[in-house]
């Protein structure tokens, strides 16, 4: 039996990840399960997959958490501290599906460990891509992509040498708003954001999807993973999200990954690794099907990823800078202060303000000097936003 953690279970790719272990419990031993407030469904998971511990993110959490777990054999946590603490249990395997720059801490923790980290956490390698790296080569741990984009280029890279990709191409569903005339945008409610077309993921990430700014932290974390540079990176929209993403060869030749919209191709993937297993997914009826379409994503529209590719320009600590603007420009769009596209005016504002100053953007790359980076950045944010407050 595999030793197994999952951080982020009560989202969406730890509930999907949870489904797949489900359906071999056998095969698994489940040591710790994290989430934030939704109690109810943390504790049930813990209960029902015998995990040795659950931890809230929140301090305050704790009491609700230990009365849902009593007589379980649960034990229970909360704080920073204790996702800590479950992060360096020994384990096989884990699953970083924290969203936000919160969870690069508990993957750097568990990769000291020598896991196996299955990375859904896009923003760590956004923010520290150098320093997740480093960290796992120096630990001999391995890191493989949940994303369904960078799952993608992962298997088309399989046998495949990185120095004959001429480029790499990450497709991009639109999002909400893909069909919306471009004056419309002004007056887009979190509501409306908050819907996509083809996924069912939480609120933040299918708002980032709206604006794209999801697809901007993906294409930085093309360039980190892969090593790639920013000019072999391209994004294209493609509303069918059928297609996740291609590997341009020197020969000329697109490998291409082809799937029904469902996270659990990428999960299972990573979970199965190196092997092949079978998944509950659709299987495509290319018949059924029968068109695919691609465009070229609008500048206008999508501001956001002209941003990711400053930011790897700039380079340094300008990733955790650019991770923080955007998390706190979303917060602020979500409460109702700013419209949809104030977000990536306030970015905007914010990288500039950096890039203007001595920020110690140049620093040797830390978890301190990107926890201190991305806490100036979100005040600067804040700062900004006062001017777009409506």
């Amino acid at each position: 039996m595999r030793k197994i953690s999952i951080f982020g279970a009560t989202g969406s790719i730890g509930q999907n990840t949870i489904d797949l272990i489900r359906r071999a419990p056998g095969d698994y031993d489940v040591v710790a399960l994290t989430g934030g407030a939704n109690i109810a469904r943390l504790a049930q998971d813990a209960i029902a997959l015998k995990a040795d511990i659950a931890v809230t993110a929140y301090d305050d959490q704790l009491p609700a958490l230990e009365a849902a777990l009593a007589g379980s054999g649960v034990a229970a946590a909360a704080g920073q501290a204790a996702l800590a603490e479950a992060a360096a249990r020994p384990v096989d395997w884990v699953m970083s599906a924290i969203v936000g720059a919160a969870g690069l801490a508990p993957g750097l923790e568990a990769l000291k460990q020598g896991a196996t980290l299955a990375l859904a956490n896009k923003e760590s390698l956004v923010c520290a891509g150098a320093l997740l790296l480093e960290t796992a080569r120096r630990h001999n741990a391995r890191l493989l992509p949940v994303d369904s984009e960078h799952s993608a280029v992962f298997q088309g890279l399989v046998g495949e040498d990185i120095s004959a990709v001429e480029r790499v191409v990450i497709t991009a569903s639109g999002g909400a708003f893909r069909d919306w005339p471009q004056e419309q945008l002004k007056t887009a409610t979190v509501a409306q954001a908050s819907s996509h077309p083809n996924w069912d993921m939480g609120q933040r990430i299918t708002i980032d999807s709206a604006s794209m700014f999801n697809k901007a932290l993906e294409v930085i974390e093309t360039r980190e993973f892969f090593g790639v540079a920013p000019e072999q990176i391209e994004v294209v929209v493609h509303p069918e999200s059928i297609v996740h993403a291609l590997v341009g060869f020197r020969d000329g030749a697109l490998m291409a990954h082809l799937g029904a919209p469902d996270m659990r191709h990428a999960i299972g993937y990573a979970l199965h690794w190196p092997e092949r297993r079978e998944l509950p997914v659709e299987r495509l009826d290319l018949a059924r099907l029968a068109t695919l379409t691609f465009r070229a994503p609008d500048p206008a529209r999508y501001p956001a990823l002209q941003l990711a590719y400053d930011v790897m320009d700039r380079g340094g600590l300008m990733g955790a800078v650019f991770n923080a603007a955007k998390e706190r420009a979303l917060d602020h769009f979500i409460a109702g202060r700013i419209g949809f596209l104030d977000m990536a005016a306030v970015v905007a504002r914010v990288l500039a303000q950096f890039d203007s100053a001595d920020r110690g953007l140049d620093e040797a790359m830390t978890l301190d000097t990107v926890s201190r980076t991305d806490h100036l950045a979100r005040m600067e944010a804040d700062n900004a936003i006062l001017d777009y407050v409506r």
